[in-house]
């Protein structure tokens, strides 16, 4: 993990980064509230998450990635409210395939934790730029 700042926000990112290195889906969840949304672009077309059961079936995705390492190209964030928003590049190894990638996460937090998770890729691990 690359430039994160040390922050309340940098600590729980890199939380949530060590949490999908552990491959601990409990402790991920846990960082999202109840009625969280978690809004994906990974498959080119929007994705909904809505609430803790279907977070959980998203996240089942992690158990396949090995290797991961994140760089931090943006960081913003703000206090009231608490938000986020982050470009990283991303490289990984999921079913023996090697990737790089570039996200576009924001979070919004409720009660120190996300309620609003915008999973944006901005490069596809095929190359293409969203």
């Amino acid at each position: 993990m690359k430039n994160i700042p040390d922050t309340a926000l940098g600590r729980m990112y890199r939380e949530h980064i060590q949490h999908i290195l552990d491959k601990d889906i409990d402790a991920l969840c846990d960082q999202y509230t109840d009625d969280c949304l978690l809004i994906s672009s990974f498959m080119k077309e929007p994705l909904y998450y809505r609430g803790q059961e279907q977070l959980r079936e998203h996240m089942q995705g992690i158990l396949g990635i090995e290797g991961l390492e994140t760089d931090i190209a943006f960081w913003a964030e703000t206090e009231d409210p608490q938000t986020l928003m982050i470009v990283e590049a991303i490289t990984m190894t999921a079913g023996g395939q090697a990737a790089k990638m570039r996200f576009a996460d924001s979070w919004v937090l409720r009660d120190g934790k996300i309620a609003i998770h915008f999973a944006g890729m901005t490069q596809y691990p095929d190359g293409t730029v969203a």
